[in-house]
């Protein structure tokens, strides 16, 4: 059975911590790699025709994915405290009711899609031109659906009662099979059918079924709490009490990632108006930054699932004790990564750039933002605490009137005094900003606060 924070390590703390944050920084790499290689793969297989076709479903993806994320950070708290206070009848009446959601929601999402595919390519303005090849991936993506939403709730809530391995072994082999099946689907090898756009959404599917499968194996030989047996099976159900406390942590989550999404296209609005050089170094920078956050994204997502797990085993001392540990796992960490990046800076920014003028100004934005996202680190580690506990919605509201009352309108007033550089202060205006008022809020008011486990861990008898 996976290690939980109420147990008596039987290491130092800090090492049990980087023990199960090293799977989730290398899954979250592996993701982002898989989806630069695919976009290769149809760009140099198919055509620009074919990537424009294929990028239309992303906006789409990101809506549908901050809600399945959302409700699976909610989950996570309430199968983190569970799993903490011992309860593991608890652990799968949470998850029963997490899949039966999942369930819904996904099938009911992708009958409307495939219903309204048309419609719904139309209204993004999609070009007429590409509509034929867009229509195809946008199908087998919205079919798929179901099985995507599971996979990430599945391993939200495996990670949930401290497993961070196998999601990362069912993700390793979703990423193997896109890798491998996708340029034989687009060429048709071996016999198979070649599906052009079609392939990387199969091969997707494929892969998402396969990880499933995965995971009910390593579940079922481990006899583990997760197993998909009787048990858990009977639990898949409407859950009122459950469920109101699953989306009144998760919708905070969602409607974060969607906020923020759509900053992210005013912003890039901002920098287009620069030109194409503007709006190239713009995605070297993009691409170098998200690579630097993503151990920051992971120890946040540690930090909630041992804190939770600490306060429903009824030992709010602990939680500081996990603070700390993520704290400084990110300065070092985090902190270390920015230094190496500051170092190479010019050799990262040339992975994806090639001509010396783009590089250069590519270089020089990135030296202004990159400092910044240890700030960026520093607010996922105490938002995660917080949201352990249930606190939700002031750190969400922190973070949102960060970015719309003080990023988005300092990074167009700065864009014209100083010009493109503006906008990437603004980037760490925003980071350290929301930092300094996270801490705040988690020194002055949250800390003074008394750690309870939410309603739904605390009425539940342990078993």
């Amino acid at each position: 059975m996976p290690p939980a924070v109420s147990a008596v390590p039987p290491r130092p703390f800090w090492q049990t911590f980087s023990i199960f944050v090293l799977p989730l920084v290398l899954t979250n790499i592996l993701q982002s790699l898989a989806g630069t290689v695919n976009t290769v793969f149809v760009g140099q297989l198919l055509g620009v025709e074919a990537v424009a076709a294929v990028s239309v479903f992303l906006p789409i993806l990101l809506c549908l994915l901050a809600f399945v994320i959302g409700l699976s950070s909610g989950t996570t708290v309430v199968v983190g405290q569970a799993w903490g206070a011992k309860n593991p009848e608890l652990v799968r009446r949470a998850a029963g009711n997490a899949v039966f959601l999942t369930l819904v929601a996904s099938v009911t999402l992708s009958v409307f899609g495939l219903w309204q595919s048309k419609s719904i390519l139309m209204l993004l303005g999609t070009d007429p031109a590409i509509l034929s090849l867009a229509l195809p991936y946008f199908h087998v993506m919205m079919a798929g659906l179901p099985l995507i939403f599971l996979q990430i709730v599945y391993t939200a809530l495996l990670r949930g009662v401290g497993d961070s391995l196998s999601p990362l072994y069912a993700w390793v082999l979703t990423i193997a099979v896109g890798l491998t099946v996708t340029p034989m689907l687009i060429h048709g090898s071996f016999g198979l059918p070649q599906l052009g756009t079609m392939a990387p959404a199969v091969a997707n599917l494929i892969g998402n079924t396969l990880a499933i499968t995965l995971l009910i194996i390593l579940q079922r030989r481990g006899g583990r709490v997760l197993q998909v047996d009787r048990a858990l099976l009977a639990k898949v159900r409407f859950d009122a009490q459950m469920t109101a406390t699953i989306l009144r942590l998760g919708i905070p989550t969602g409607v974060q990632m969607i906020t923020t999404a759509v900053a992210g296209l005013v912003l890039i609005g901002l920098i287009n108006q620069f030109g194409s050089a503007a709006t190239a170094s713009y995605g070297a920078v993009a691409q170098v930054i998200n690579y630097i956050q993503f151990p920051a994204l992971s120890i946040g997502i540690a930090c909630s699932i041992f804190a939770a797990q600490a306060i429903g085993a009824r030992r709010p001392e602990q939680v500081a004790v996990v603070t700390r540990t993520a704290s400084i796992m990110n300065l070092v960490i985090t902190g270390g990564l920015i230094l190496l990046a500051y170092l190479t800076s010019r050799h990262l920014t040339s992975l994806f750039i090639t001509d010396d003028e783009v590089l250069e100004l590519a270089q020089g934005l990135l030296h202004i933002a990159l400092w910044s996202i240890l700030c960026f680190g520093g607010s996922v580690v105490l938002s995660g605490t917080m949201r352990a506990s249930g606190t939700v919605w002031t750190p969400m509201a922190i973070t949102l009137s960060v970015i719309i009352l003080v990023q988005l309108p300092l990074a167009w007033w700065l864009s014209r005094r100083m010009g493109l550089d503006g906008i990437w202060y603004a980037y760490a205006v925003n980071f350290t900003l929301g930092f300094a008022l996270q801490w705040a809020y988690y020194q002055w008011v949250w800390k003074k606060r008394p750690l309870v486990a939410l309603d739904s861990v605390s009425a539940s008898p342990a078993t």
